[in-house]
């Protein structure tokens, strides 16, 4: 599983970043997550609001930092 977190590197994406953590732990799962700072490559996902949550290549959430909870949903939905 390959999770992104877009955004210039603001609290509320160092926020997102640590909820996503939590719920591979939580789910006791593990992922690529990769922080994507490139304004330019955040766009390329049609993402105009930061953070954005990209799970295996899908805009899962953005503009919002979802809890770990509702992460581990995104999560168990993506597969």
């Amino acid at each position: 599983m390959h999770i992104k977190v877009l955004g210039p590197g603001c609290k509320n994406c160092t926020t997102l970043e640590a909820n996503v953590r939590e719920a591979l732990t939580r789910l006791g799962r593990e992922a690529e997550i990769e922080k994507v700072t490139d304004y330019a490559a955040i766009m390329a996902h049609g993402v105009m609001s930061t953070p954005g949550l990209v799970i295996d290549g899908e805009v899962v959430s953005y503009g919002r930092v979802p809890s770990p909870t509702q992460i581990q949903e995104l999560i168990t939905q993506a597969g």
